[in-house]
């Protein structure tokens, strides 16, 4: 039996200590949210905020969270939250939509420690996390949109 507080609730799940976060998430909680995409770390598509910073969920092992503040998704709100997924509205940088959460779990952490950050740290930030459909022009734009809005709410 393991503890996990996801998305501001203390959740008791019965689950190995070697249970992906990943599989924790999707086939346990049913936050299906976060995505499985390679398993292996590589493509970020199951990018979620492990006490703020972004982790991919594939790697990371129930036993090893200990009390830990998990955020997906689901539960991304605030006024990051809220600045980045108008701003992905707003230029529709979603294609197919698999990579997303991913995508969007990145950019909140990038948000949180950065709030301005400049071209550069924005492609460093997202460089873990892959897109198909390739609409990475979109997904930079819609980050300058959302630290745009969080500086000066006016302009977003």
């Amino acid at each position: 039996m393991a503890r996990l507080t996801v998305n501001g609730s203390s959740k008791s799940i019965d689950v190995a200590p070697d249970t992906s976060l990943l599989s924790a998430l999707r086939d346990v909680l049913n936050l299906t949210g976060t995505k499985y995409g390679c398993g292996i770390a590589q493509c970020g598509a199951c990018t979620v905020l492990v006490n703020g910073d972004a982790v991919q969920a594939c790697q990371a092992y129930v036993g090893d969270l200990g009390d830990a503040e998990i955020t997906t998704i689901e539960g991304l709100s605030g006024p990051i939250g809220d600045a980045l997924k108008a701003a992905w509205l707003t230029h529709d940088a979603t294609e197919c939509g698999h990579c997303q959460p991913g995508q969007i779990m990145r950019a909140a952490a990038l948000l949180a420690e950065t709030p301005d950050p400049d071209d550069a740290a924005i492609r460093t930030a997202m460089n873990g996390n892959l897109c198909r459909c390739g609409t990475y022009g979109r997904i930079h734009a819609a980050i300058r949109t959302a630290a745009t809005s969080l500086s000066d709410p006016a302009k977003g």
